[in-house]
């Protein structure tokens, strides 16, 4: 296929029967096809159900044939194409499936090799099993709708709606992790697997930061928002800020400012050793401020800092005195220049920022071009057609230029292959089910959410994970200790200076005792640290290695060695475009929107590197990024072409949904959504409740007189009466509520992971020494290999002892690396988990 590297694609060999709708089941699909698998798609008469250009991304590359699968003979065919596959995905309803004579247990029964992913709204032990799985009533359903960022509590503004497909794309990159879980055991093992990831447990582990909480954290590691908020609950005071009002209370190295060109630039550089100095030098205010602006080590406990001071620089948050006196100067300043001009000022400074952007602006930008995170096309339906790079590659894969299929194109030759398929398959080999990577010793270089995402993922699997920081800490301890509790668990920790002599000599017997190596950054930092690839590849040959960054591609672009963090990709790719408004843009949800899909992909891509490896002898490096990510989460909108009808997708902080039949409304009890296609408007009308809806108007008035409706009887009421119809309705559901309802104490033994749907953990024995909430592994079940809850994320610098002593130091040589400060045990200096 033109364009592609197939030939040396780590999926090459493989063949994935494709039977997915919209978004979740086709995304999976592509990831592996994008990898060089073989996947055909299994269309109904009349081609892919969502008619979108975006399905030209998501089924690019791929092989088509139409079924219709309630027909006997249609139904022969895809039971033949199943019995010819390796990996079948299926994005319906429990029991779907098994109706059409496809099932997982049927399937497998014949083929026990075939890995079978099942992607429901729903988990099949869910009592809501039944109901479609709109990406509005996932959200409803997760309490997505309604802790979308502590703006809109701190505005009233709740529910907020989002067009983001969020549970599909988190799905989606789990589901591919999952599959490449269970066809690298399988290399051993000879058994596939059936694997389900609801979009429901899927969405809780990507949203994870909206769920975790720490007893009694203290004020310094609160930000002013979340103090304001505190304070109107406790004095009764309604959350009624306006969005300039708002500004005011954001830490100056965390917010947007007004630029000369009247654009917005989203300055996000805050909690480093030397972003916010930098930046401070980089804006000319750094001699204003130098002689009296803190500077202590945020390591520290609060007692022992200088006397008067309530916060330093180089750790977030700054203090409400402190945000103000840097706020004002900074304003000036920005309104100097252009925001294109502040962002190659800053790009060039290597300081974290980026011009907010739409979504059509950062497709057609020169970076997303030049990278090959936005490719051109020629498309058989759309002609020229802008459409996004992967997003997981490898360094050697050209840019894919694969057109999408026209519906049953491949019919004769796809037919033609079955009865020959699996020829070459070997004999199965059963043996005990342990957990699929024990024994994969998992090299962890990363930092902040992202990166660790990767290794803190692949511990349920039975991954060895260590991860190594430097002796002294490169962001402050919120960043790294307190993000750090979902993103670090199941690793052990050691500290060493790999930028002296010693240190690259533990850094090289480390590579040397690992199977995987997972870096995050630009290339400057890799050359700075001893980590290109072609240096790993000479002390270990077998190693895969995995990369992510922020702005990286398939090709260089001009913005490819830039660092930056999730909120600056939300800002240059327009997520807060869309999200808050063109002259409002605000960050989207909680922390790690983007980054923890990143690190699900990474997951994925450190699997499918380490099957390549398996196979092969050798692999490529695996690369994601977390603008390539950004993208992926707005796939419904990350086109163009000729014809295409304006960007109108919903936004601003005003939205509820895309039209009347599918949005929020307010119940007498609450609040709920409403799922359908506005075709079907017309069967309400045989419901008493809804005789009276007009049947000559526009949207607007359509949802005016809904709400009139729905606001007389409680929400309970509506899901009773519009259970069966076709539409689906479910309560907005509140994370708070849902944590009371769904949390279980670790202490308590036998989690019930798998069994059990929107599950939270309270680790009530963490070594933090206070409880701390998490989102349970809970999103991939698997029928046979077992997951493993994570062990607590390790207090930094606790095993390097230990570390050292498995490579072979003596404790001699420990105390001098100890004494020389090329490794550490701690961060702090009283060896606490945590400053206070």
């Amino acid at each position: 296929m033109t364009g592609d590297s197939r030939s040396i694609q780590p999926l090459s060999g493989f063949r994935v029967i494709d039977f997915g709708q919209y978004i979740a089941g086709p995304a999976t699909a592509m990831i592996l096809c994008d990898l060089g698998a073989d996947v055909i798609r299994v269309d109904p008469p009349g081609g892919p159900r969502w008619d979108s250009p975006a399905t030209s991304t998501l089924n690019r590359g791929k092989r088509s044939i139409v079924l219709n699968l309630k027909d006997p003979g249609d139904q022969a065919v895809a039971r033949r194409l199943v019995d010819s596959a390796d990996v079948v995905v299926e994005n319906f309803r429990p029991g779907v499936m098994d109706h059409l004579g496809l099932g997982a247990d049927l399937v497998r029964a014949a083929d026990p090799r075939l890995v079978y992913l099942s992607m429901p709204g729903f988990s099949s032990l869910d009592p809501r099993r039944a109901l479609p799985g709109w990406e509005g009533i996932v959200l409803s359903a997760t309490g997505g709708y309604t802790d979308m960022g502590l703006n809109r509590v701190l505005m009233g503004i709740n529910p907020s709606y989002t067009p983001l497909p969020l549970a599909s794309a988190y799905a989606a990159a789990l589901g591919a992790l999952a599959v490449s879980v269970a066809l690298y055991d399988r290399e051993s093992s000879g058994v596939g697997d059936h694997i389900e990831v609801p979009l429901t447990d899927a969405v809780l582990e990507g949203l994870a930061y909206n769920s975790l909480r720490v007893d009694g954290l203290q004020d310094r590691y609160l930000s002013q928002r979340e103090l304001e908020i505190e304070r109107r609950r406790r004095c009764g005071e309604p959350m009624d800020l306006g969005y300039e009002q708002l500004q005011e209370l954001l830490d100056p190295f965390y917010r947007s400012f007004r630029c000369a060109d009247g654009r917005m630039f989203y300055h996000c550089c805050p909690a480093h050793r030397t972003h916010a100095t930098t930046a401070l030098k980089q804006l000319g205010l750094w001699n204003d401020v130098k002689d009296e602006i803190p500077l202590h080590d945020p390591y520290t406990d609060q007692d022992q800092w200088p006397a008067g001071q309530d916060c330093t620089l180089l750790a977030y948050p700054l203090s409400a005195a402190w945000s103000r006196k840097l706020a004002e100067p900074m304003k000036a300043v920005f309104a100097s220049r252009t925001s294109d001009e502040w962002e190659a000022l800053y790009d060039n400074a290597r300081i974290p920022g980026a011009a907010h952007r739409s979504s059509s602006e950062w497709m057609h930008s020169e970076h997303a071009r030049a990278a090959a995170l936005m490719v051109e096309v020629d498309d058989p339906r759309y002609g020229r057609l802008l459409r996004p790079g992967p997003v997981v590659w490898t360094e050697a894969s050209a840019p894919i230029l694969s057109q999408a299929p026209v519906p049953d194109a491949d019919r004769a030759a796809i037919v033609e292959s079955l009865d020959a398929r699996k020829s070459h398959i070997p004999p199965e080999r059963r043996g005990p089910s342990i957990p699929a990577l024990r024994g994969v010793r998992i090299l962890d270089l990363t930092n902040v959410i992202a990166g660790p995402t990767i290794g803190s993922t692949l511990a349920r699997f039975g991954a060895t994970v260590t991860k190594i920081d430097p002796t002294v800490p490169t962001f402050d301890p919120y960043h790294n200790i307190v993000v750090g509790l979902n993103a670090n668990r199941g690793k052990r920790s050691a500290l060493v200076d790999l930028k002296t002599p010693a240190g690259r000599q533990i850094l090289d017997r480390l590579i040397e005792n690992s199977d995987v190596v997972t870096f995050n950054g630009v290339t400057r930092q890799m050359r700075e640290l001893g980590l290109e690839p072609v240096r790993i590849r000479a002390i270990n040959p077998a190693i895969a290695i995995v990369r992510i960054d922020a702005y990286g591609g398939q090709r260089q672009g001009p913005r490819s060695e830039v660092p930056g963090y999730d909120d600056n990709v939300q800002a240059c790719t327009g997520i807060m475009t869309r999200f808050g408004g063109a002259e409002t843009p605000e960050e989207h949800a909680h922390l790690g929107t983007i980054d923890a899909l990143a690190g699900f992909l990474g997951g994925a891509a450190a699997v499918i590197a380490l099957l390549q490896q398996q196979r092969h002898g050798t692999s490529d490096v695996a690369r994601v990024s977390l603008a390539a990510a950004g993208q992926f989460l707005q796939v419904p909108f990350m086109y163009d072409h000729p014809n295409r009808a304006p960007f109108d997708e919903p936004s601003g902080r005003a939205a509820k949904g895309e039209r009347a039949s599918y949005r929020c409304y307010p119940a007498s009890d609450g609040w709920l959504f409403l799922a359908g296609r506005s075709d079907d408007l017309e069967r309400l009308r045989t419901i008493s409740e809804f005789a009276e809806l007009p049947t000559e108007a526009d949207d607007a008035e359509l949802v005016e007189q809904l709400s009139a409706v729905f606001e007389c009887k409680p929400v309970d009421h509506w899901c009773q009466v519009l259970d069966g119809t076709a539409f689906a309705v479910h309560r907005v559901e509140d994370i708070a509520d849902l944590k009371q309802r769904n949390t279980v104490a670790e202490s308590a033994g036998n989690i019930p992971l798998g069994r059990s749907s929107m599950l939270f953990i309270r680790h009530d024995e963490h070594p933090i020494g206070r409880w701390v909430d998490l989102a349970a592994p809970n999103s991939m079940r698997f029928d046979r290999l077992p997951i493993e809850i994570p062990t607590p994320a390790p207090r930094f610098g606790e095993h390097t002892i230990e570390i050292l002593t498995c490579l072979g130091y003596d404790r001699a040589q420990i105390d001098e690396l100890i004494e020389t400060g090329v490794v550490a045990d701690r961060w702090t200096p009283t060896g606490s988990y945590l400053p206070v």
